[in-house]
């Protein structure tokens, strides 16, 4: 071609030509297409660039990539150049399949598969392994050629990373995946043609966060606080990708409303990359809260899945003002009695913690500053209302309870007539006995412990000299154990004296001196006059009694003799006849001189028998030689002795006949020694 028709051909009309050519070769499409721009003046030679047009693949498709050429603006070189692509055939197909994603745990190992297909195999395939840096650009890691392949060198996949390639599958291994290895990574397969296709995936890498840790604010919230109260802080460290916080209150999630509830949270980058965040609750409690538990939720990511750690509960203590006061009576249980200690309690249904609690008796003014009162021997006077106020020290509101109480009382019991009352003898009786008291009563009389009458009134229609007494009034009141008073009153019977006893009393005795018992009732207390039948007045003591007088005489009698009791008083007079017969002493006491004579007449008996034993004892001795030298040389081992020739001599005083004794008992004379 002519330079003439290489210039006309260097013009065009339109601003840019595209020339396409299409060839078949293996049943795959190809294009190829050229550029003309206006303008473009022309050059002996040109130059050939290949563009990889860059996309992530979907699953399931190849990526194709056309092979765009920019020739000089000279219409017969790129009819040549057709030419000679014609002659030499079609481009080669190279194709990529990645997955988007690969998820792994941090510490393992993550593999990354590069899927791959070319006309030409594996021997004239290049393998090229890049990973994305921040500023977009690409760092290479791994390369593959046909004739070697090697981890490139100062990166920090280099002593981590391994290559593994079967068929038409190049498996890139990373060992120890760490956070900072969470980015793409891209697989370029490069042919002799040169083409090239590349594809992408995205390795993420996971790491399980601690166990969250909560604590609950130290000090108490108050429900009076205008603003919201920190409640307490949830924190979870070394957590990959960032964990989410979700506070939670009775199982309610909480979320942020204003001026009620706020939630601040705080992420920390650790030096290895993983994330520690912590979140602190605020919020405006209220009264119901004291029993609230609250917690939080730790929300993270593991590969394939999404998973929840819950912490721990707590309880925060809200302080809350009262809207209630109730004072009541601790002890004693029941009804209260004068002599009791009492105790009153006061409690409010707030637990401020600024605050005064005061108990007061309204009567007296008495008051303490406390929670609890306490009286001792309390009277009826100490009954009455008792108020309880709460004031809280902050605002000065005060709120107050009361209760009323009242001390039982049982006054002294009092008998009319009082001390004692004196009545004819045969005369009417009449007392009555009453006691003040608060609560129902219950009287009752005894004389000398015995029950005699009930009710308040005594009445006794014919008083007699057993009329007379002490009398004993008891007040109880069946209502309270231990609720009691008495009272006394003596009753004197008047009329003539009475002597206890027959009118006539017989006495015998051995004895010179003798005591008379007299003993008369009546009421004064008569006088007691001790005469004997010849006219003499003996000297007593008289003593007085419960019911009248007591006289003992003592006086030596020589014989028989009567003696009169003689007992009056200002209404009349009564005697007692004592005959007292003197009885002779004997000489001597036969019981008592018969048992010392036999006494005496033992002793001696058993003095001659252990002296006849002692002599018969000696005699056999004697007999043996074992005494007086006789026969001192005999063996007494040796000798038999026999039962018969063991004698005791018993002599008497008046004869003297000597009679022997066998060891058996036998008699024996003298001769049969």
């Amino acid at each position: 071609m002519t330079r003439a028709e290489r210039l006309s051909l260097q013009r065009v009309s339109a601003p840019f030509c595209i020339i396409c050519l299409s060839t078949l070769r293996r049943h795959s499409s190809l294009s190829l297409c050229t550029v003309f721009q206006e303008d473009q003046f022309l050059s002996d030679s040109f130059h050939t660039h290949t563009h990889t047009h860059a996309h992530t693949p979907q699953h399931g498709h190849l990526q194709h990539r056309p092979i765009v050429m920019a020739l000089p603006d000279t219409a017969p070189l790129l009819v040549g150049l057709l030419l000679i692509f014609h002659a030499l055939g079609a481009w080669a197909i190279v194709e990529v399949n990645m997955e988007d994603k690969v998820e792994v745990m941090a510490g393992d190992t993550a593999q990354i598969t590069c899927m791959f297909t070319t006309d030409e195999g594996l021997g004239g395939t290049t393998i090229q392994w890049f990973y994305v840096l921040p500023n977009k650009k690409r760092q290479r890691i791994y390369n593959k050629e046909p004739m070697h392949e090697a981890a490139e060198q100062n990166t920090p996949f280099t002593d981590r990373i391994s290559l593994n390639v079967t068929g038409t599958a190049a498996v890139l291994v990373i060992r120890d995946v760490g956070v900072k290895d969470n980015l793409e990574f891209i697989c370029v397969i490069k042919t002799i043609t040169p083409e090239e296709a590349e594809g992408r995936t995205q390795l993420q890498v996971f790491k399980s966060p601690t166990f969250p840790t909560i604590e609950a604010v130290e000090t108490g919230v108050s429900v009076n606080e205008e603003d919201p109260s920190k409640i307490g802080s949830c924190s979870v460290k070394n957590g990959y990708p960032k964990p989410n916080i979700t506070w939670y209150r009775n199982n309610m999630p909480l979320r942020i409303t204003p001026d009620e509830v706020d939630l601040k949270s705080s992420i920390t980058t650790e030096s290895s990359g993983l994330y520690s965040v912590q979140s602190e609750l605020r919020m405006k409690v209220k009264k119901e809260d004291k029993d609230a538990k609250f917690y939080c939720e730790v929300l993270y990511f593991v590969p394939g899945a999404t998973k929840m750690t819950e912490s721990q509960h707590i309880n925060i203590t809200v302080y809350y003002p009262p809207t209630e006061v109730n004072i009541w009576v601790e002890s004693p249980k029941g009804k209260i009695k004068e002599g009791d200690t009492l105790e009153l309690r006061c409690e409010n249904n707030g637990n401020y913690p600024s605050s005064i609690t005061t108990i007061k008796h309204q009567n007296s003014g008495y008051f303490v500053e406390n929670n609890k009162m306490v009286q001792t021997n309390v009277t009826r006077l100490d009954g009455g209302v008792y108020e309880c106020t709460f004031m809280e020290t902050d605002n000065f509101e005060e709120i107050s309870g009361s209760t009323k109480v009242l001390v039982n009382y049982l006054e002294s019991a009092v008998i009319t007539p009082k001390d004692s009352i004196t009545v004819m003898e045969e005369e009417e009786l009449k007392a009555s006995c009453n006691a003040l008291s608060s609560l129902q009563t219950d009287i009752t009389w005894f004389k000398n412990e015995k029950l005699v009458s009930k009710g308040n009134s005594l009445s006794v229609k014919s008083a007699t000299f057993e009329t007379a007494g002490m009398y004993k009034c008891v007040v109880t009141v069946p209502e309270m154990e231990g609720m009691k008073t008495s009272s006394t009153l003596q009753v004197n019977v008047k009329g003539s004296p009475q002597i206890l006893g027959p009118g006539v009393q017989e006495v015998e005795t051995y004895e010179t001196t003798v005591n008379l018992n007299c003993s008369a009732r009546g009421f004064p207390a008569p006088t007691i006059m001790w005469t004997t039948s010849d006219g003499k007045n003996l000297n007593a003591l008289q003593t007085e009694t419960e019911d009248g007088a007591q006289s003992v005489v003592t006086f030596k009698i020589t014989s028989s003799v009567k003696v009169f009791c003689n007992a009056s008083n200002d209404f009349g007079s009564k005697v007692v006849e004592f005959n007292i017969k003197a009885i002779q002493t004997p000489t001597k006491s036969p019981n008592i001189k018969k048992e010392s004579k036999g006494f005496v007449i033992a002793i001696i008996i058993i003095a001659i028998l252990l002296l006849a034993i002692l002599g018969s004892v000696l005699y056999f001795l004697y007999k043996k030689g074992r005494i007086c030298g006789r026969s001192g040389k005999q063996d007494f081992s040796k000798r038999k002795s026999s039962k018969d020739n063991i004698v005791v001599e018993m002599k008497s005083d008046n004869t003297e006949e000597a009679i022997l004794l066998g060891v058996n008992g036998e008699k024996q004379q003298p001769n049969d020694q």
